[in-house]
């Protein structure tokens, strides 16, 4: 008999152990799926993180439920100005692509400030 009570008390701790490390391997996959949703860093994704923040200053985009979020021109500058400042700030040291992505989200975002700044173009009277 005392090789069963031995028997069971070795059995009880292993459930216990085994419990445990199971709770820890899934607060461990739990926290590493968390940052692997995360993109991954680079210039691409800072360029584009402050072009959306300049199109949301420009009110071209909507909220979480779907509303129009107003335009806010001084926050579309500011953005717009940030992308300059990182044009200018890297000049020579970016690849081709990256560049381009650069000039496109710049020319792209000035264009959409200067027109919501005029205000929408009226066609001209037709005769």
């Amino acid at each position: 008999m005392a090789d069963e009570e031995r028997k069971l008390q070795i059995d009880d701790d292993w459930k216990t152990e085994a419990a445990a490390e199971k709770e820890r391997l899934a607060e461990t996959v739990e926290g590493e799926e968390s940052h692997a949703k995360l993109p991954e860093g680079g210039f691409a994704a800072l360029v584009q993180l402050l072009a959306m923040q300049a199109m949301v200053g420009l009110g071209g985009m909507k909220g979480p439920g779907g509303q129009d979020i107003p335009p806010n021109l001084d926050l579309a500058k500011h953005h717009v100005d940030m992308l300059d400042v990182l044009d200018k700030k890297t000049q020579g040291n970016l690849d081709p692509e990256e560049k381009r992505l650069l000039d496109t989200m710049l020319h792209q975002l000035r264009m959409a400030y200067v027109e919501a700044v005029r205000g929408p173009m009226t066609p001209p009277p037709t005769t």
